[in-house]
């Protein structure tokens, strides 16, 4: 445990009023695939941005090891071989930030505003505790060429390397793969709960894998937020966030397939990255949610959102208000779009996403429908493979057990919804959580994205009514197995390819359900077990007040 302490020559060591931030953090990853951590500030520091910066300042300097691990395996060697479009790119995100700085400057009671410099002190503080160098001065240049930088944009800079060409190089990672995920929110029968269900599809290379719990004291109806996430990430970026107004949200990748769109995203904009902290913390209905989202938008990290409040919803009744359960939200490069779809959920029990437009516009705008006129169904929203899916086996889950079922399961050499015109006649991506490593590299398919490549589902998260009142949810690690085999780095043959420092040999974690503590502040220091490290008083640091 570390804590950031105000100087005082009279203190005595204990934890107490002195305390301005703490953080827990438990490496589990070779026991259950999972390193927990929970960073807690405390009420004596009242300006957002110093919070943000004492959150990110802890959070970097416990988790560095991992940090360092994850950098190697997803973002080192990035520009390699792409040297032209990282000059781009690095000029775009220097207009970017700069841009944000100047409205933070010019909007310093800007609520808004406000929410957008704690995050960007969140990142400062997460680069400078893993540099180990406390309330460092950084040049924006040098800030947005950071690794840790990079780190955070592995959605937004989808969009911004096909928008500045990125050429095709050997080194791949999940910043540059197709985010693609599926998930579920399914009524249970005679409204005995509601399950909230993601499945990240992503690299293997990004398999260090944290979930976290971030709490301050702004008065801000998401102040408290837990979430799946990744060593050095402020975002989600699978997403599946589960904050303290109640509201679960997640999403998953739609594409673009329209260049006209890329001219709308630009430098005077918000990345996604950074919307989605300011509308968790701010937000106290799935409507505001998608109002604050969609200010700035920035055509990056383009995806349906799914967002259901709990508050909404009262287990074993039937009287429930006919909006405002379920919103869902759209984004494109210059469009959004958003409806309750509440009405959706009560008269058909489930809600799927699986990476295509529900709303016609969307669909429309992203060119969807020419890759429905070259390939077929596989790209349309109610005939694909994850859709038909969703739609034969929704009615299965009953209960918790049963919805993880669904959500891991993979059939793809016998189940029928999993073939497709290929050689062999079907594709491991057809199925809840894809393995798409397990397509031979010798086979013959109409479109890469049916074939053997760096892709699969990474994991599984679900939470209920009970489980979201205490921020928990129960997840599993890694990708799935049975009947699929198991996921082994000494027998895979992307074992050679895909970097994996520190990563599990084998991949057969359980489900497990983690508890966060009640306060960070509550638990006493036991020097023996507790690393502590005092720092100087941060109101007195240079921080990115401006």
């Amino acid at each position: 445990m570390y804590f950031f302490k105000e100087s005082d020559e009279d203190h005595d060591g204990e934890c107490g009023e002195r305390t301005m931030a703490m953080v827990k953090y438990s490496n589990e990853i070779n026991e259950t695939g999972w390193a927990f951590v929970e960073v807690e500030v405390s009420a004596r520091v009242s300006e957002p941005y110093k919070q943000g910066y004492a959150a990110g300042f802890l959070e970097g300097r416990a988790t560095r090891d991992l940090i360092r691990l994850h950098l190697s395996n997803t973002v080192d060697g990035f520009c390699d071989g792409a040297e032209q479009f990282c000059e781009e790119l690095n000029g775009f995100l220097l207009q970017n930030y700069l841009w944000m700085q100047q409205n933070i400057a010019s909007y310093p009671n800007n609520r808004y505003w406000i929410q957008v410099n704690m995050t960007l002190n969140q990142l400062l503080g997460m680069i400078d505790g893993y540099e180990g160098t406390l309330g460092r001065s950084w040049a924006a240049d040098e800030l947005i060429a950071h690794p840790i930088y990079l780190l955070q944009l592995a959605g937004d800079i989808e969009d911004l390397a096909a928008k500045f060409r990125r050429p095709e190089t050997r080194r791949k990672s999940f910043l540059t793969g197709t985010g693609h995920c599926s998930a579920l929110v399914k009524l249970l029968p005679k409204f005995s709960d509601i399950l909230f269900s993601h499945v990240t599809w992503s690299s293997y290379s990004s398999m260090l894998r944290m979930q976290k719990r971030y709490t301050f004291t702004t008065n801000d109806p998401g102040r408290s937020y837990a979430f799946s996430g990744y060593p050095g990430t402020i975002s989600s970026i699978d997403d599946f966030i589960l904050t303290s107004s109640q509201l679960a949200i997640l999403e998953t990748t739609i594409s673009n397939y329209n260049e006209r769109l890329y001219k709308y995203m630009t430098p005077t904009s918000v990345l996604c990255w950074i919307r989605t902290q300011v509308a968790h913390r701010t937000s106290s209905s799935g409507l505001q949610w998608a109002k604050v989202f969609s200010r700035f938008n920035s055509g990056t990290y383009n995806n349906q959102w799914t967002i259901l409040d709990y508050k909404m919803f009262k287990r074993n009744r039937r009287d429930h208000p006919s909006h405002g359960l379920l919103h869902v939200l759209e984004q494109l490069p210059n469009h959004t779009a958003h409806a309750d779809m509440t009405h959706a959920l009560f008269r058909n029990t489930y809600w799927p996403s699986y990476n295509t437009p529900y709303f016609p516009k969307i669909f429309q705008w992203s060119d969807a429908e020419k890759m429905v006129q070259r390939f077929g169904d596989w790209y349309t929203y109610d005939k694909t493979p994850r859709a038909l899916i969703f739609r034969r086996d929704h009615g299965s889950v009953v209960d918790m057990n049963s919805m993880i079922r669904l959500m891991r399961s993979n059939n793809y050499t016998m189940d029928p919804l999993s073939k497709c015109e290929c050689d062999p006649p079907y594709s491991a991506e057809n199925a809840i959580s894809c393995r798409s490593e397990l397509n031979p590299a010798n086979g013959t398919y109409p479109f890469p994205a049916l074939g053997h490549r760096d892709h699969g589902a990474t994991d599984m998260k679900v939470t209920n009514s009970q489980l979201i009142e205490s921020l928990s949810f129960t997840a599993i690690a890694g990708p799935t197995h049975n009947p699929t085999p198991v996921f082994d780095w000494s027998s895979t043959t992307l074992s050679h390819s895909v970097p994996h420092n520190g990563h599990p040999v084998r991949w057969t974690f359980e489900p497990i359900t983690h508890q966060w503590s009640t306060s960070l502040f509550d638990i006493k220091s036991d020097n023996k077990r507790a690393k502590e490290e005092q720092y100087n008083d941060i109101t007195t640091q240079p921080l990115t007040r401006i």
